[in-house]
């Protein structure tokens, strides 16, 4: 949630500030809002609604020329999306300007406290409790380093804070617990913002920020503390991708640009795994042997797409590692206490790396003595720094809200990780695993055929956008790719959509099969007879009773066709890879009703790419 963005050089901090929460938009906001220091004082502009109604704004009402400045998009969580809420919020006595991502959980008796002393508050939020307090402290004599530092050690919380000081004009605070804050190094220019997308235009040397620090920049370099004062060694490190990995070229939306790139993206994510020796060498993994086989009992734990992608892993590692797997929603898994011992195998997916209810789900197993492994995307991110060991899936930027190539890198990666552990713990002989790996080395040509017959999707899109109700069903993996199916068609579309499990249909959800409903069905490729014949069952039930029946099954498979309305083919793939191909079609089919009915596919109203409050 939430886009961060401040800047220290020699260019117009507006344009700098303007591009960065630009290229931010995939976060998902409400509300946007710029603030830079001008002599003697803080020029603020900030507008409720989409980024554009702020440009206009700044057409009407221009802002002074600036080097120093922060910007923010705002996600509402204490008060409604309306300009007074907007961040930068400026302190009563107009020395400050701050922005916040994330809670604040005292708010309410820090509010009180300033009120006590004299602030004057301006909107409803918590983030301006904190606006208020760096005003009193840097008014009683602090600099703004140790102003900040000073009320980072009584926030209660998850925060970014981003502030600038009329007293200090040369340079930018900024302090982080709980979300993500990242540092762009540039040539006699500084940046902080809540995502590398924001600079990545002018630097792509950066620094990770650890938990509980403060950072000064200036146009001549930065300073990390910790919330004592205690200066801490920063962690540069290089991005790997460019500007031009960030726009559409020539797409319509970011979401399918997205869709089309799963090809490269899951041969970027498999690339390097496999040595001359047909062996797995996961280089980010480094727990010992000897503790991996130690493991009895692996815990997945993921938020929304990343759930359905671990859905998928535990079959794949059940049935090649030969360990009970769970699979759970991170934001229910502290809660319930869970049986964690030195044994257990915690396994995270999260794509930002940022995911709140999952890093909390990280330190909670850690503090059970449980190993952890992440799968993430994001170089840096919270969640792979604070785990034993990771597997980056290299997918690149994703700035599509509703996850694509997120989702399949990251079923590729808990492929990867399955098989290393089938090899480590001598669960699978080394051909057996060879004969995986080359199958998996050949889905990236498999996904680009699917690709190539969208014609068919979209013609599917046309006839059924104006259907109110759709169901995708499916058995063994197909099941979570029901569940996936049904969640973009949610997420972009704002259509009733649901995923079951096929052998589910008479104990209730057949209930809401009419005439004329749309059904997706995932039917297991041959080599799962049991199975593929049980679905060709649940197809004739549904379709007794109306319903138009939508399938997509392997090439060949002419058993189905007699009680498909529509068929989509799918390559020929082993039953356990066959996810990699199945959500090809759901994602494109979702993104073109979504079009069609006028719908802003790359930010769908009310979500944020990366959530990062419990």
């Amino acid at each position: 949630m939430c886009g961060i963005i401040g800047y220290v050089g020699p260019r117009s901090a507006e344009s700098v500030v303007i591009d960065g929460l630009r290229r931010m938009e995939y976060r998902g906001y409400d509300s946007a809002g710029i603030a830079v220091l001008e002599a003697g004082g803080i020029a603020l502009r900030k507008k409720a609604g989409k980024l554009v109604n702020l440009e206009t704004e700044l057409e009407i009402d221009p802002i002074p020329e600036s080097h120093v400045g922060i910007g923010h998009t705002r996600w509402a969580t204490h008060g409604a999306p309306n300009d007074a809420n907007a961040h930068p919020h400026v302190s009563t006595n107009g020395r400050v300007a701050l922005v916040h991502n994330g809670i604040i959980e005292n708010f309410a008796s820090l509010r009180a406290e300033a009120i006590a002393k004299g602030a004057v508050f301006a909107s409803e939020t918590d983030s301006e409790a904190a606006a208020q307090l760096l005003g009193l402290e840097v008014a009683a004599g602090a600099g703004l380093a140790d102003a900040m530092r000073t009320i980072c050690r009584r926030l209660e919380g998850a925060f970014t804070l981003v502030a600038i000081d009329t007293a200090s004009p040369d340079r930018i605070v900024a302090a982080r617990r709980n979300s993500p804050l990242v540092v762009g190094v540039g040539d006699g220019e500084m940046f902080v913002a809540s995502d590398v997308a924001a600079f990545i235009e002018f630097t792509r040397d950066a620094v990770e920020m650890g938990q509980d620090e403060v950072v000064e920049v200036t146009s001549d370099g930065y300073t990390v503390t910790d919330f004592a004062g205690t200066v801490v060694a920063g962690k540069p490190f290089h991005v790997d991708w460019d500007l031009s990995a960030a726009e559409k070229a020539g797409y319509d939306w970011f979401m399918r640009k997205e869709i089309y790139e799963q090809p490269k993206a899951v041969l970027d994510t498999l690339l390097g795994r496999y040595n001359e020796a047909r062996e797995l060498t996961l280089d980010e993994v480094r727990i010992a042997d000897s503790e991996l086989k130690r493991i009895n009992k692996i815990i997945i734990v993921a938020c929304g797409t990343a759930f359905y992608s671990g859905l998928v892993a535990k079959y794949a590692i059940e049935h090649w590692c030969r360990i009970p797997c769970e699979v759970e929603i991170a934001s229910e898994f502290r809660y319930r206490d869970p049986i964690i011992t030195s044994e257990t195998l915690l396994v995270t997916i999260s794509q930002s790396g940022e995911t709140a209810d999952t890093l909390m789900a990280v330190r909670h197993a850690r503090e059970q003595g449980a190993k952890v492994i992440a799968i993430c995307n994001t170089n840096g991110a919270t969640i792979p720094r604070e785990s034993d060991a990771v597997i980056y899936t290299h997918a690149g930027p994703e700035i599509g809200v509703a996850s694509t190539k997120g989702f399949t890198t990251q079923i590729a990666a808990a492929y990867l990780l399955g098989l290393y552990l089938a090899q480590v713990r001598g669960t699978k002989f080394g051909d057996e695993i060879a004969a995986v790996m080359t199958e998996l080395e050949s889905m990236p040509e498999k996904i680009q055929r699917v690709l190539d017959n969208t014609d068919q999707f979209h013609a599917l899109a046309t006839r059924l956008s104006d259907k109110r109700s759709v169901l995708f069903l499916g058995r063994h993996v197909g099941y979570p790719i029901a569940l996936e199916g049904a969640l973009k068609l949610k997420e972009i579309a704002y259509l009733h959509a649901e995923g079951f499990p096929a052998g589910e249909l008479k104990h209730g959800p057949i209930a809401l099969v009419e005439p004329g409903i749309p059904i997706f069905v995932v039917v297991p490729p041959h080599g799962r007879d049991q199975l593929h014949d049980k679905v060709i069952s649940n197809i004739q039930e549904v379709r007794a009773r109306g319903a138009q029946t939508i399938v997509l099954v392997e090439e060949g498979d002419t058993e189905v066709e007699p009680y498909a309305d529509e068929v989509i083919w799918l390559p020929k793939a082993s039953t356990l890879l066959q996810p990699l191909l199945a959500i090809v079609p759901l994602q494109i089919f979702a993104c073109e009703v979504a079009t069609r009915l006028g719908h802003d596919v790359d930010q769908p109203r009310n979500l944020a790419k990366s959530v990062t409050v419990e």
